[in-house]
């Protein structure tokens, strides 16, 4: 429901579809935000298309649908209700612990086996969230937030990520771990990629922020993208290759086996979305 982030990550893959709306890919993509106030009277009435078959829908798959002005606004709250209203599967990823006003309603979409819920972690170190992710729920916020979803009946994924090569990379065990002991049932990863304005933006950052690591840190990000900062190859992408790329994913195997072996996330149950009739799906 929301264009433009107020978190302000630094590594924000979203950050260049700002300059589709003629803003900048810096500073307006943290403060002006583009909001679609009637997103729910828009997902009821897709809804409602005779030909509609339920798929798997994605909040938060360009920007964070938590981000502080949903706390006033309340549009994700909206579109949770109508996903519930026609037992519709619904995917949530997020930084932010405002996902627990709403745990009532996204308790009984997992009772309904009809939500994942993603939580991003990113460095376990304030320090390092402070400048990575300076608007942001704390790491121990975000633990919390696993702690009481998982308590509530929620299956919730851990995301590392964006893994970023000699920054955060070393924390790919201890994160995963956190989030296990807080109940959390299935992790995944990437590897940060700086596509078009976001290399500028990033490589200005790290320079100011730290400045001792900076080299080291870009070329490694290089390694795992074919000698470039920036990656849009198919099924690359997201977690590289390489070198560093395969010692990444060997690490997080590992940790994944360690920690969550047994505990895996509840498949989705599309026959119970009801269609424009208040009839439900077949699926056979």
């Amino acid at each position: 429901p929301y264009q433009g982030c107020e978190h302000g990550c630094i590594y924000c893959y979203a950050r260049n579809s700002h300059e589709y709306y003629g803003f900048s890919a810096g500073l307006d993509f943290e403060r002006k935000i583009i909001v679609k106030h009637n997103a729910a009277q828009l997902l009821e009435k897709y809804f409602h298309k005779k030909s509609y078959q339920p798929a798997v829908i994605s909040l938060s798959g360009n920007t964070d649908c938590y981000q502080p002005i949903e706390k006033k606004l309340k549009i994700t709250r909206s579109l949770l209700e109508v996903f519930l209203k026609y037992k519709h599967p619904v995917s949530i990823i997020t930084k932010n612990n405002l996902i627990l006003r709403d745990i009532d309603l996204v308790a009984e979409l997992a009772r309904l086996d009809l939500i994942h819920v993603n939580i991003s972690i990113t460095s376990l170190s304030e320090n390092l969230r402070q400048k990575l992710e300076p608007r942001t729920v704390t790491a121990a916020g975000r633990l919390n937030v696993i702690k009481k979803l998982s308590d509530a009946g929620v299956p919730v994924r851990v995301m590392v990520a964006p893994i970023i090569p000699g920054l955060n990379s070393h924390e790919i065990t201890t994160i995963i771990k956190a989030a296990a002991d807080c109940g959390a049932c299935a992790a995944a990863y990437t590897i940060v990629r700086l596509n078009g304005s976001i290399a500028s933006i990033f490589t200005d950052w790290i320079y100011k922020a730290f400045p001792n690591e900076a080299e080291k840190v870009l070329h490694q990000i290089e390694n795992c993208h074919g000698g470039k900062l920036n990656d849009s190859r198919w099924g690359t992408r997201k977690t590289g290759d390489g070198e560093i790329a395969d010692s990444i994913k060997q690490l997080f195997k590992i940790a994944c086996k360690k920690y969550l072996t047994g505990r895996e996330i509840t498949p989705y149950n599309l026959s119970h979305f009801v269609n424009q009739h208040g009839r439900q799906t077949e699926l056979f």
